[in-house]
């Protein structure tokens, strides 16, 4: 009967302490439930221009529990296995796991439960999820999550697309926004140019995450749009502002017509239009070299130093650039410097001509030239003329047949 009695007590004394242990450990999660809801761990989402800095923040409030470690962790585009990099312990501070990352600095506070880390430096490969793990006494481990974004400003470039002049419709300038993210946008301001071009966007994804945009003007290669002025306009977060550039619209084509001018009596001109502007090259027809000693060219000009039956023949002159090329023609000829003397003396001779006629003309004028006329004639014959009867008249005649 004691027996039984002593059995019946120690089942009785063990349900007493399952019963005692389970209210412990009850109470114990109670209090750590609410410990636990006290807690406030402070993370964020950061995002951060690509090559600038990003802080990633992560603090513990509200909290007497003891602080042993904050650990942090990461699962980015290069680590794309969850990786332990960096611990901050009470006895031996901050230091690197898994390898140095020196971009990496704790700016936090241990004392403050502060965990904060700072990233300079930053690359695509950077972005992610950051994890930062407080571990404290009695709680345990607890944990939040940063997010990491990345900015990557689009590299703009405008390019020409040397549209030469025709009647079918081409491409005239392109507008490059690469490798950007998010993809920019990428627009124009064509003003006067509106109805007379039209734009067309393409865009390309890259393994990495980034887009190039790719936008272009195509219209008739015309006279009439060459030298109009437009803008390529690209927007993106990662940009301070609205890139803006300026573009003005060329049409090429080989040089036209090509005439050749008198500048003055020694030097000529060769003229025409092109885009780029044409380049000049004088040679004589004949292939021989142009004589430096007697002849200067100047771009187009050619310039003659003396005049010489030497530099007499046919001369060309070349204007090309990229797309073409025309030429003009000039024929040169000089008289020798003894003929030169002959027309000289021929003037000189004319001249004298013209000054005695003119002397003639006006003794004629002034009746001078009559009475000289007259006073000759009376020192050979005596004629009267001043008498108008038929006897005398008779007379004049006889002594005129007398002679």
């Amino acid at each position: 009967m004691e027996e039984n009695t002593l059995c019946y007590h120690d089942k009785l004394w063990i349900l007493f302490v399952s019963k005692t242990t389970t209210m412990l450990l009850l109470m114990s999660t109670l209090v750590l439930s609410i410990i636990t809801d006290a807690l406030h761990l402070i993370g964020g989402n950061v995002t951060v221009v690509q090559g600038g800095t990003a802080i990633l923040p992560c603090k513990l409030d509200d909290t007497l529990e003891s602080l042993s470690q904050i650990s942090w962790q990461r699962l980015t585009r290069a680590k794309t296995q969850k990786d332990n990099f960096y611990t901050v312990s009470a006895g031996s501070g901050p230091s690197y796991v898994n390898g140095n990352d020196i971009r990496f600095k704790f700016i936090g506070s241990f004392k403050d439960n502060d965990g904060s880390l700072e990233l300079s430096s930053v690359l695509l490969a950077d972005e992610g999820i950051y994890t930062c793990i407080f571990t404290l006494f009695p709680s345990g481990n607890h944990k939040t999550e940063i997010p990491l974004n990345l900015l990557v400003p689009p590299v703009v470039s405008l390019k020409d697309n040397f549209p030469v002049l025709g009647n079918e419709e081409v491409s005239l300038v392109t507008c490059t926004a690469s490798a950007s993210r998010p993809r920019a946008e990428v627009s124009w301001i064509t003003g006067t140019m509106s109805e007379k071009v039209k734009v067309t966007t393409n865009l390309s994804s890259h393994a990495n995450g980034t887009t190039t945009t790719e936008s272009w003007l195509s219209g008739l290669p015309t006279r009439e749009i060459n030298k109009a002025l437009v803008q390529c306009v690209v927007t993106h977060p990662a940009l301070p502002e609205k890139e803006t550039l300026p573009f003005t619209l060329q049409v090429y084509f080989p040089p036209t017509e090509v005439k050749i001018t008198e500048k003055s009596e020694d030097s000529f001109e060769c003229v025409t239009e092109a885009n780029p502007t044409a380049n000049f090259t004088w040679s004589r027809s004949d292939l021989l070299p142009l004589p430096q000693s007697a002849v200067r060219v100047e771009g187009a000009t050619l310039h003659f130093l003396t005049m010489t039956p030497d530099l007499n023949g046919l001369y060309l002159c070349e204007a090309s650039n990229q797309f073409g090329r025309k030429r003009g023609h000039l024929y040169v000829h000089m008289t020798s410097g003894a003929c030169t003397a002959c027309w000289t003396l021929f003037s000189l001779l004319v001249i004298l001509i013209a000054v005695a006629a003119a002397v003639v003309w006006y003794l004629h004028k002034t009746g001078r030239l009559q009475r000289a006329m007259e006073g000759t004639s009376g020192e050979r014959q005596k004629v009267r003329t001043t008498s108008s009867t038929p006897e005398a008249a008779e007379g004049v005649e006889e002594e005129i047949q007398n002679l």
